[in-house]
C-alpha cells in the first residue's frame, strides 16, 4: 500500500509539473515594454486565500519597474479595509524570457510566474503556479493599462483560467474602485 501511495503522488506530481510545462509564454517577449502601471482588472485562483478573501477583492494598481540587474519590482497597491496596501515583490527573470520565479519569505511560498500573453499596451495575461509546503495553487491575473478592457480580452482571461483547471467559482473580473488608484507609484 505504501508503494502504491507514493506511485500515485509521483503521478499526480508528474501531471502537475506537465501541466505547468504547457502552459505558453509570450513569443519573442520584450521586458522593457512591460514596465510600467497596470490595472489588475481580473483574478482567478484555487488557492486557499482566494476562496476566503474574494468577496473583499477589488481593482488595484501594478507598476512594473526594471532592476538594475535584469529582473522586475512588482509594486502592488490594493485597498484593504480604509487604507491603502502595498506590496513588493522581486520577479527573478529565468533562460526564457518572459517567465520569473519569486520566492515570498512571508509565506514560505515560491512562484513559477510566465507572462501568456501581452500587446504592451493594452493587456497583459499572467499565469503562476505557487508551491508551499502545505500543497500547490495555480493562479491567473488579467492586467490592463486602462481601468476598463475588452469583452474580447476578458472572455480570454476567463478562458484561459478554464484550461488551466479553475472552476467559475474561482475566476474573479474584480469590482471597479477609485480607491487607491491616485497612491501607485
Amino acid at each position: 500500500m505504501h508503494a502504491t501511495l507514493l506511485g500515485v503522488l509521483g503521478l499526480a506530481l508528474l501531471g502537475a509539473l506537465r501541466a505547468q510545462d504547457s502552459v505558453p509564454v509570450q513569443a519573442d517577449f520584450q521586458q522593457d515594454k512591460l514596465t510600467g502601471k497596470w490595472y489588475s482588472i481580473a483574478l482567478a485562483s484555487n488557492s486557499h486565500w482566494f476562496k476566503e478573501k474574494k468577496h473583499l477583492m477589488k481593482m488595484c494598481t501594478t507598476v512594473i519597474s526594471p532592476t538594475t540587474d535584469g529582473n522586475l519590482e512588482v509594486i502592488s497597491t490594493y485597498p484593504k479595509g480604509d487604507r491603502c496596501e502595498k506590496r513588493n515583490s522581486l520577479y527573478t527573470r529565468t533562460e526564457q524570457p518572459g517567465r520569473f520565479t519569486y520566492n515570498s519569505p512571508r509565506w514560505g511560498s515560491k512562484h513559477d510566474i510566465r507572462i501568456v500573453e501581452t500587446n504592451y499596451d493594452e493587456y497583459a495575461l499572467v499565469a503562476t503556479q505557487i508551491s508551499k509546503s502545505t500543497g500547490s495553487s495555480t493562479m491567473v491575473l488579467l492586467y490592463s493599462r486602462t481601468k476598463e478592457l475588452s469583452p474580447e480580452r476578458l472572455e480570454r482571461f476567463t478562458q484561459f483560467s478554464r484550461e488551466q483547471g479553475l472552476t467559475d467559482e474561482e475566476i474573479l473580473i474584480l469590482p471597479w474602485t477609485d480607491k487607491c488608484m491616485a497612491d501607485a507609484s
